[in-house]
């Protein structure tokens, strides 16, 4: 399989990308955080097979830069990373897909470039960040009083990088995020190099508490302005609810909806086989409709 790795100058410095296969119409993949890289995705390189798969690590983590500059991390900045990164690959004729926060992004690229795309795919990717606030807050209510409580406590200190308060959230993402044992190693590699401070800024310190700037990011009253066929994806333990998908899809006219049972965050990796199947049958139907 052809394996092509550099570097692209973006606002704010140089991001790596690398391009797995050859042929087809490219899929360039947006991942999660913000600032999680790209490895939790290695998966998806499975896709090659039939197209160019492209990865990236967006700008302030992984093997990409990371410049010491808060005033870098706004959701405008990367929606023209992906617009450079695109332009630069020469990817005139191009599916995106997002997974959780590269969905958010995905979305608002389409939103504010309206630009040509064969197909979009998000992947446990809400719309709604409010929503998600709230529904992440419903499943934490399912972990026991006492996890909760040193959740709450170390989130009010400031102490979130305590092994207390990682020990206590690790039951939510074992069953919420990633549900197989052990982690994937991309998954592991995510986190070892992933880009906090862009993390802290956006979000907050997890996926329950939302601080950052995209506290109130909401474009739920937007999606009918979203036209190109569209696949909506998730596990059903995600903690993206089935429900946030199915408002989206309501509202997204020309799209689809998968869930993906005894999976969650992560169903491309928990069950790769059906996940694989299900977007290889949707660009390919999409390319043959364009």
């Amino acid at each position: 399989m052809r394996v092509d790795e550099g570097y692209i100058d973006v606002p704010g410095g140089r991001v790596w990308y690398r391009s797995a296969g050859e042929g087809g119409t490219p899929l360039l993949c947006l991942h999660g955080g913000p600032g999680f890289t790209h490895n939790y995705l290695d998966p998806l390189e499975a896709l090659a097979d039939r197209r160019r798969v492209i990865f990236y690590d967006q700008l302030g983590c992984g093997k990409s830069d990371i410049p010491d500059d808060l005033r870098l991390w706004t959701v405008d900045r990367f929606v023209e990373e992906v617009a450079v990164v695109r332009a630069a690959l020469g990817l005139d004729r191009l599916h995106l897909f997002g997974s959780s926060w590269g969905g958010m992004l995905a979305m608002q690229y389409v939103l504010d470039r309206r630009p040509d795309l064969v197909s979009l795919t998000l992947c446990g990717s809400p719309a709604s960040m409010t929503r998600w606030v709230k529904d992440c807050e419903e499943l934490l209510q399912e972990e026991p009083g006492e996890v909760r409580q040193v959740i709450r406590q170390h989130e009010a200190d400031g102490f979130t990088a305590c092994p207390e308060y990682q020990s206590a959230i690790l039951g939510f993402y074992r069953k919420h995020v990633c549900r197989l044992s052990p982690w994937p190693a991309g998954l592991e590699r995510s986190y070892a190099e992933a880009g906090y401070t862009v993390y802290n800024a956006m979000n907050g310190p997890s996926e329950f508490t939302v601080t950052g700037t995209l506290k109130t990011w909401d474009i739920m009253d937007r999606l009918g302005e979203i036209t190109v066929q569209t696949l909506l994806v998730g596990g059903r333990h995600d903690e993206c609810r089935p429900s946030h998908l199915e408002e989206m899809h309501r509202r997204i006219g020309n799209s689809q909806l998968a869930i993906i049972e005894d999976a969650s965050h992560l169903c491309f990796a928990e069950q790769p086989e059906q996940f694989n199947a299900l977007i290889n049958t949707f660009l390919d139907r999409t390319e043959a409709g364009s």
